[in-house]
Protein backbone atom coordinates (compact mmCIF):
# COMPACT_ATOMS: atom_id res chain seq x y z
CA UNK A 1 0.00 0.00 0.00
CA UNK A 2 1.36 3.76 -0.94
CA UNK A 3 1.43 5.88 2.26
CA UNK A 4 -0.19 9.35 2.16
CA UNK A 5 3.38 10.88 1.14
CA UNK A 6 3.26 11.51 -2.75
CA UNK A 7 6.46 10.25 -4.63
CA UNK A 8 8.39 11.17 -7.84
CA UNK A 9 7.44 8.63 -10.57
CA UNK A 10 3.39 8.54 -9.12
CA UNK A 11 0.46 9.47 -11.76
CA UNK A 12 -1.26 12.91 -9.35
CA UNK A 13 -4.57 14.77 -10.44
CA UNK A 14 -4.05 18.42 -10.03
CA UNK A 15 -7.48 19.75 -9.85
CA UNK A 16 -8.02 24.08 -9.76
CA UNK A 17 -10.92 26.40 -8.17
CA UNK A 18 -13.09 25.68 -11.41
CA UNK A 19 -12.92 22.34 -10.97
CA UNK A 20 -10.47 21.29 -13.97
CA UNK A 21 -8.95 18.17 -13.84
CA UNK A 22 -4.70 17.61 -15.06
CA UNK A 23 -3.20 14.57 -15.09
CA UNK A 24 0.14 14.92 -14.11
CA UNK A 25 3.45 12.13 -13.53
CA UNK A 26 5.95 13.65 -11.14
CA UNK A 27 9.18 14.24 -11.97
CA UNK A 28 11.78 15.60 -9.73
CA UNK A 29 13.02 18.75 -11.43
CA UNK A 30 9.77 19.01 -13.91
CA UNK A 31 6.75 21.40 -14.04
CA UNK A 32 3.88 21.52 -15.31
CA UNK A 33 2.42 24.75 -16.86
CA UNK A 34 -1.39 25.86 -17.15
CA UNK A 35 -2.79 28.96 -17.77
CA UNK A 36 -2.58 29.45 -13.68
CA UNK A 37 0.75 29.22 -13.46
CA UNK A 38 3.47 26.94 -12.97
CA UNK A 39 3.29 23.92 -10.51
CA UNK A 40 6.76 23.00 -9.85
CA UNK A 41 6.81 18.96 -9.22
CA UNK A 42 9.37 19.21 -6.31
CA UNK A 43 6.28 21.50 -4.43
CA UNK A 44 4.52 18.34 -5.16
CA UNK A 45 6.95 15.43 -3.90
CA UNK A 46 6.69 14.78 -0.59
CA UNK A 47 3.19 16.42 0.02
CA UNK A 48 0.71 14.78 1.64
CA UNK A 49 -2.12 13.92 -0.70
CA UNK A 50 -5.10 16.08 -0.01
CA UNK A 51 -2.85 19.03 -0.02
CA UNK A 52 -3.06 22.19 -1.43
CA UNK A 53 -0.65 22.93 -3.96
CA UNK A 54 0.64 26.50 -4.83
CA UNK A 55 1.58 27.90 -8.61
CA UNK A 56 3.84 30.54 -9.53
CA UNK A 57 0.67 33.09 -9.06
CA UNK A 58 -0.44 31.91 -5.74
CA UNK A 59 -3.31 30.01 -7.08
CA UNK A 60 -4.01 27.12 -5.24
CA UNK A 61 -4.21 23.12 -7.02
CA UNK A 62 -5.59 20.15 -4.66
CA UNK A 63 -2.93 17.06 -5.32
CA UNK A 64 -4.83 13.85 -5.10
CA UNK A 65 -3.85 10.74 -6.25
CA UNK A 66 -6.11 9.75 -9.69
CA UNK A 67 -9.06 6.71 -9.24
CA UNK A 68 -9.23 4.42 -11.84
CA UNK A 69 -12.51 6.76 -13.40
CA UNK A 70 -9.88 9.76 -13.65
CA UNK A 71 -7.31 8.06 -15.45
CA UNK A 72 -9.95 6.41 -17.99
CA UNK A 73 -11.24 9.75 -18.95
CA UNK A 74 -7.98 11.60 -18.97
CA UNK A 75 -5.22 8.98 -20.18
CA UNK A 76 -3.79 9.30 -23.71
CA UNK A 77 -6.42 7.15 -25.94
CA UNK A 78 -5.64 5.34 -29.52
CA UNK A 79 -9.35 4.83 -29.36
CA UNK A 80 -12.83 5.89 -27.72
CA UNK A 81 -12.93 4.62 -24.12
CA UNK A 82 -15.71 2.62 -22.51
CA UNK A 83 -17.12 5.22 -20.05
CA UNK A 84 -16.42 4.40 -16.08
CA UNK A 85 -20.06 4.01 -15.82
CA UNK A 86 -20.14 1.02 -18.53
CA UNK A 87 -17.24 -0.13 -16.41
CA UNK A 88 -18.72 -0.29 -13.50
CA UNK A 89 -21.65 -2.26 -14.61
CA UNK A 90 -19.33 -4.63 -17.17
CA UNK A 91 -18.14 -5.79 -14.11
CA UNK A 92 -21.34 -6.49 -12.05
CA UNK A 93 -22.75 -8.09 -15.10
CA UNK A 94 -20.23 -10.55 -15.87
CA UNK A 95 -19.62 -10.93 -12.52
CA UNK A 96 -16.00 -10.62 -12.72
CA UNK A 97 -13.86 -11.62 -9.81
CA UNK A 98 -10.10 -12.29 -8.72
CA UNK A 99 -8.62 -15.33 -10.46
CA UNK A 100 -11.22 -15.75 -13.52
CA UNK A 101 -9.26 -16.04 -16.82
CA UNK A 102 -10.93 -13.78 -19.35
CA UNK A 103 -10.84 -13.51 -22.93
CA UNK A 104 -10.95 -9.69 -24.04
CA UNK A 105 -11.28 -8.70 -27.73
CA UNK A 106 -11.05 -5.31 -28.70
CA UNK A 107 -8.25 -3.76 -26.01
CA UNK A 108 -9.25 0.24 -27.34
CA UNK A 109 -7.39 2.30 -25.16
CA UNK A 110 -7.12 -0.06 -22.52
CA UNK A 111 -9.71 0.74 -20.21
CA UNK A 112 -12.05 -2.00 -20.04
CA UNK A 113 -8.46 -4.57 -19.65
CA UNK A 114 -7.10 -1.78 -16.28
CA UNK A 115 -10.83 -2.68 -14.86
CA UNK A 116 -10.89 -6.30 -14.97
CA UNK A 117 -7.23 -6.64 -13.85
CA UNK A 118 -8.11 -4.43 -10.84
CA UNK A 119 -10.73 -6.89 -10.36
CA UNK A 120 -8.10 -9.76 -10.15
CA UNK A 121 -8.86 -11.08 -13.93
CA UNK A 122 -6.26 -13.31 -15.18
CA UNK A 123 -6.67 -11.52 -18.88
CA UNK A 124 -6.13 -13.00 -22.77
CA UNK A 125 -6.50 -10.02 -25.04
CA UNK A 126 -7.07 -10.19 -29.03
CA UNK A 127 -6.43 -6.62 -30.88
CA UNK A 128 -6.31 -6.85 -34.28
CA UNK A 129 -4.57 -2.86 -34.80
CA UNK A 130 -0.67 -3.16 -33.23
CA UNK A 131 -1.32 0.40 -32.16
CA UNK A 132 -4.18 0.07 -30.60
CA UNK A 133 -2.52 -2.79 -28.66
CA UNK A 134 0.81 -1.18 -28.06
CA UNK A 135 -1.05 1.93 -26.47
CA UNK A 136 -3.24 0.15 -24.46
CA UNK A 137 -0.23 -2.23 -22.64
CA UNK A 138 1.35 1.46 -21.99
CA UNK A 139 -1.65 2.93 -20.46
CA UNK A 140 -2.09 -0.41 -18.24
CA UNK A 141 1.15 -0.56 -16.84
CA UNK A 142 1.66 2.49 -16.46
CA UNK A 143 -1.32 2.55 -14.09
CA UNK A 144 -1.14 -1.11 -13.14
CA UNK A 145 2.26 -1.87 -12.97
CA UNK A 146 4.09 -4.68 -15.18
CA UNK A 147 3.43 -7.15 -12.71
CA UNK A 148 -0.38 -7.61 -14.03
CA UNK A 149 -1.92 -11.12 -15.92
CA UNK A 150 -2.13 -9.38 -18.91
CA UNK A 151 -1.57 -10.89 -22.22
CA UNK A 152 -1.93 -9.06 -25.56
CA UNK A 153 -2.24 -11.10 -28.89
CA UNK A 154 -2.01 -9.22 -32.32
CA UNK A 155 -4.83 -11.33 -34.08
CA UNK A 156 -8.53 -11.59 -34.96
CA UNK A 157 -11.17 -13.28 -32.65
CA UNK A 158 -13.27 -13.87 -35.65
CA UNK A 159 -11.22 -16.22 -36.64
CA UNK A 160 -10.89 -18.13 -33.58
CA UNK A 161 -10.15 -18.55 -29.48
CA UNK A 162 -7.32 -21.04 -28.87
CA UNK A 163 -7.91 -20.42 -25.09
CA UNK A 164 -10.85 -23.47 -23.42
CA UNK A 165 -12.45 -23.53 -20.41
CA UNK A 166 -12.82 -19.92 -20.16
CA UNK A 167 -14.50 -18.01 -17.54
CA UNK A 168 -15.83 -14.78 -19.45
CA UNK A 169 -15.46 -13.52 -23.00
CA UNK A 170 -16.11 -9.97 -23.04
CA UNK A 171 -16.18 -7.99 -26.15
CA UNK A 172 -15.64 -4.30 -27.11
CA UNK A 173 -16.00 -4.46 -31.17
CA UNK A 174 -18.25 -4.41 -33.52
CA UNK A 175 -19.38 -7.42 -35.10
CA UNK A 176 -19.46 -9.71 -31.61
CA UNK A 177 -21.86 -11.74 -33.69
CA UNK A 178 -19.32 -13.54 -35.50
CA UNK A 179 -17.55 -14.70 -32.16
CA UNK A 180 -20.37 -16.30 -30.36
CA UNK A 181 -19.94 -19.61 -32.07
CA UNK A 182 -16.17 -19.51 -31.10
CA UNK A 183 -16.86 -18.48 -27.40
CA UNK A 184 -19.40 -21.39 -27.38
CA UNK A 185 -16.44 -23.06 -27.86
CA UNK A 186 -13.96 -21.14 -25.39
CA UNK A 187 -16.47 -20.61 -22.35
CA UNK A 188 -16.79 -23.40 -19.70
CA UNK A 189 -20.39 -24.20 -19.20
CA UNK A 190 -21.89 -21.55 -17.06
CA UNK A 191 -19.62 -19.09 -18.33
CA UNK A 192 -20.48 -15.52 -19.43
CA UNK A 193 -20.51 -13.65 -22.18
CA UNK A 194 -20.75 -10.31 -22.58
CA UNK A 195 -20.46 -7.67 -25.65
CA UNK A 196 -20.17 -3.79 -25.46
CA UNK A 197 -22.24 -2.34 -28.59
CA UNK A 198 -23.25 1.48 -29.49
CA UNK A 199 -26.40 1.07 -31.63
CA UNK A 200 -29.38 -1.02 -30.59
CA UNK A 201 -29.64 -2.92 -34.39
CA UNK A 202 -26.02 -4.09 -33.95
CA UNK A 203 -27.45 -5.62 -30.30
CA UNK A 204 -30.37 -7.12 -32.04
CA UNK A 205 -28.08 -8.76 -34.05
CA UNK A 206 -25.98 -10.42 -31.46
CA UNK A 207 -29.18 -11.43 -29.44
CA UNK A 208 -30.02 -13.42 -32.29
CA UNK A 209 -26.72 -15.20 -32.48
CA UNK A 210 -26.87 -16.21 -28.79
CA UNK A 211 -30.69 -17.84 -29.41
CA UNK A 212 -29.28 -19.66 -32.02
CA UNK A 213 -26.45 -21.06 -30.16
CA UNK A 214 -25.78 -22.51 -26.76
CA UNK A 215 -26.69 -19.46 -24.58
CA UNK A 216 -29.33 -18.64 -22.46
CA UNK A 217 -30.41 -15.71 -19.78
CA UNK A 218 -29.76 -13.06 -22.70
CA UNK A 219 -29.69 -9.32 -20.68
CA UNK A 220 -29.26 -6.35 -22.24
CA UNK A 221 -29.28 -3.34 -20.73
CA UNK A 222 -27.89 0.78 -20.83
CA UNK A 223 -27.08 2.79 -18.23
CA UNK A 224 -27.31 6.67 -17.64
CA UNK A 225 -25.60 8.82 -14.79
CA UNK A 226 -27.10 11.74 -13.86
CA UNK A 227 -25.32 14.25 -10.87
CA UNK A 228 -27.21 16.47 -9.09
CA UNK A 229 -26.53 20.23 -8.53
CA UNK A 230 -26.60 20.55 -4.60
CA UNK A 231 -25.85 24.10 -2.96
CA UNK A 232 -27.40 25.09 0.35
CA UNK A 233 -31.04 24.89 -0.76
CA UNK A 234 -30.52 25.14 -4.35
CA UNK A 235 -30.47 21.15 -5.10
CA UNK A 236 -31.32 20.19 -9.00
CA UNK A 237 -30.56 18.03 -11.65
CA UNK A 238 -27.30 18.94 -13.20
CA UNK A 239 -27.66 20.16 -16.67
CA UNK A 240 -25.86 18.00 -18.50
CA UNK A 241 -25.46 13.98 -18.24
CA UNK A 242 -23.32 11.00 -19.54
CA UNK A 243 -26.89 9.70 -21.13
CA UNK A 244 -26.44 6.75 -23.86
CA UNK A 245 -22.58 5.31 -24.71
CA UNK A 246 -23.88 1.87 -25.39
CA UNK A 247 -25.90 -1.07 -25.13
CA UNK A 248 -24.75 -4.04 -22.77
CA UNK A 249 -25.42 -7.82 -23.30
CA UNK A 250 -24.76 -10.41 -21.36
CA UNK A 251 -25.07 -14.26 -21.82
CA UNK A 252 -24.49 -17.77 -20.32
CA UNK A 253 -22.91 -20.67 -21.93
CA UNK A 254 -25.30 -23.29 -21.40
CA UNK A 255 -25.15 -27.26 -21.87
CA UNK A 256 -29.52 -27.54 -21.54
CA UNK A 257 -31.93 -24.75 -22.68
CA UNK A 258 -35.39 -24.89 -20.71
CA UNK A 259 -38.05 -24.76 -23.03
CA UNK A 260 -41.27 -22.82 -22.61
CA UNK A 261 -44.52 -24.84 -22.04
Amino acid sequence: MRGAQLGAGERVMLIDAKDRHYLVTLKEGSAFHTHAGIVQHDDVIGALEGSLIRSSTERSFLVLRPTLSDVVLKMPRGAQVIYPKDLGAILMQADVGPGMRVLEAGVGSGALSMTLLRAGAIITAYEIREDFAQHAMKNVHDMLGDDVAYDVKIRDVTEGIDEVDLDRVILDMPEPWDVVKHAEGALRPGGIFLAYLPTINQTQLLREALHHNSFGLEETVEILRRTWHIDGRSVRPDHRMVAHTGFLTSARRLVGRLESD
